[in-house]
Formats: C-alpha cells, sequence, structure tokens
C-alpha cells in the first residue's frame, strides 16, 4: 500500500490544489482498478472494501478523494457556484491522477452513486486506456432518481414523512429533527448493517465537516435534489459507451431497478446483477460476494 498527493491547476483557483490518492496493491502487476467515490461530496473511505481485490483476484486498487473533500483540497469559498463544481472539473480531476500514476493507457474504472455517474459520463468520451466499466449503485438520470426515492419515501411511517415535508417546506432541511429522520431513511435504502460500518460512517463526518460540494451540487439529502445536478441525465449518450460494462445495484437500494434500466438498455456490451441481501451499499452489506462479482468480471 502506498499514499500520495498531486498537484493541478484549474481555472478559478489562484494556488494549485492537489489529490490525494491511495493504491493497494502493485500498479506494475496488473490492469488496475481505479474507484470513484459517490456524493458528490463524500469521501473514499466507504469504498476501501475494495482493496479486497488485492488478496482476492490479484487485481490492484485506487481510491482517491475528489476536489472539495477528505484529504483532497477543500474550496468552501465555492459554496453554492455551480459553474465551478462541474462534471468536467472532476474529469480534469480524474484524468489528471491517471497520467500521475502512469496508468492512463491500460485501467479500469469502477464508480459507485454519483461516482458511476461520473465514470459513466467519462467512458462516453471513449478514453484510450479505458477497458472495462462498473457502475455501482448509480441513476442514468436524477428524475428517475427522484421518482424512485419517493416511491421508496411513501413507504416511510407517517410521522417521518411528515418532519421530512414541513422542514423541506420551510426550509429547515440543516436541522437535526431532518438529519433524524433522513437517517431512518438511509437505514433502509443506504445501509442496511446495525450499526452502519465505520467506513460508512466516516462518509457523514466529514459532510458535516465540509458540505461544500454536496449541497451544491445535490442538496439536503438523497432524495431532497435541489443542487445543480437536479436535471442530470446521461441516457441520451449512453450509446457512446463501447468498452464491456457491470452494472450493480441492490434490491432495497435508492437506485431501484428503474434508475438502472437505461444503462442496460442502450450499452452494447453490458451485464446486470442485482444483490438480495443489499441496499446502497453492497460492498459493505454483501462484501465477499460484491468483491467476487467484482473480481471475476475484470479477469475472466
Amino acid at each position: 500500500m502506498s499514499e500520495g498527493t498531486v498537484e493541478f491547476t484549474i481555472d478559478g483557483v489562484d494556488t494549485p490544489v492537489k489529490t490525494w490518492y491511495k493504491v493497494f496493491g502493485d500498479l506494475k502487476a496488473r490492469r488496475p482498478l481505479v474507484t470513484l467515490h459517490g456524493g458528490p461530496g463524500v469521501v473514499h473511505n466507504y469504498m476501501l472494501a475494495l482493496a479486497d481485490l488485492v488478496g482476492t483476484h490479484g487485481i490492484p486498487v485506487v481510491v482517491y478523494d475528489q476536489l472539495g473533500n477528505g484529504n483532497s483540497t477543500h474550496l468552501p469559498e465555492k459554496m453554492g457556484d455551480t459553474s465551478f463544481w462541474t462534471e468536467a472539473l472532476f474529469i480534469k480531476q480524474l484524468t489528471h491522477l491517471l497520467e500521475h500514476l502512469g496508468i492512463q493507457d491500460d485501467f479500469d474504472l469502477l464508480g459507485h452513486s454519483w461516482g458511476g455517474m461520473l465514470s459513466a459520463r467519462f467512458a462516453t468520451q471513449q478514453p484510450k486506456g479505458l477497458k472495462n466499466l462498473i457502475i455501482s449503485d448509480s441513476p442514468a438520470s436524477m428524475k428517475l432518481w427522484v421518482e424512485a426515492a419517493n416511491k421508496l419515501r411513501s413507504q416511510l411511517p407517517p410521522d417521518v414523512q411528515n418532519i421530512l415535508d414541513s422542514h423541506e417546506t420551510a426550509g429547515t432541511t440543516q436541522s437535526e429533527e431532518y438529519h433524524g429522520a433522513v437517517m431512518q431513511f438511509y437505514a433502509r435504502h443506504l445501509c442496511r448493517l446495525n450499526p452502519m460500518p465505520q467506513d460508512i460512517q466516516d462518509v457523514f463526518g466529514w459532510l458535516q465537516k465540509d458540505p461544500t460540494v454536496y449541497l451544491t451540487m445535490n442538496g439536503p439529502s438523497e432524495f431532497h435534489i435541489t443542487g445543480s445536478l437536479k436535471e442530470w441525465s446521461i441516457i441520451d449518450d449512453l450509446h457512446k459507451i463501447a468498452v464491456p460494462t457491470l452494472l450493480l445495484n441492490g434490491k432495497y437500494d435508492e437506485a431501484q431497478d428503474s434508475v438502472v434500466q437505461p444503462y442496460f438498455r442502450a450499452i452494447h456490451k453490458v451485464k446486470w446483477y442485482t444483490f438480495a441481501e443489499s441496499s446502497h451499499m453492497p460492498q459493505y452489506e454483501e462484501r465477499e460476494r460484491y468483491v467476487q462479482i467484482v473480481g471475476d468480471f475484470l479477469t475472466l
């Protein structure tokens, strides 16, 4: 295992920013898997289960923190700046990291949730080094995501729904009562393990420290989308993805089948697996099976 940082420059920031990354295994041993965490605006911690692939399949794994979060550069002064926090920014960061590690000509990608959306967008550009793509627990459009989330939300106890509705109407979504109600949704559809693994709990801790990216691009919760991604869709461009692709989601996932289906219909070389006992975090809820499915796809 090794870790480091790499600096690069971006428009709108006077000084270089840095990307923090960690590598598990030997990048020269075989084609590496680069992982993209979700959010947008969370951290790499909950992707660490993928490091199991080093032992099970000999696959080197790269994790990193996207800009604005974790150990990478934070830019709280950019709160609300939708012209700054864009897909293009995060694709530039990914491209720079691939080049720094010297793997830009031969790599696989696994993106989870927002990371899957970002990796799919990157794949539509047909980068020459991308050989396989895994889209895990990700929507093809935010419209479909919100529709699915609202159906799941309607199954919550009425008192919990009332709390959510009242705070969203009043604009008081930063209240402890609202967050408590959101956590009841998450316990059903984000991660069904009780207690949640520490790696997942770390995500919430980092969000509290710096919610800049999450609030700007997403909004106050997984089902109340007010940020710049509100109208996001990749459906019209999915036919441009040319590499073998694996779709993953869970039976109880926020990413219900309806939000994943467009990927399956439009990508030419595609497989789809749904985890029967998982919600949004099958890499922890069914860790051994998840690692097996991913590893086998990348090596068989």
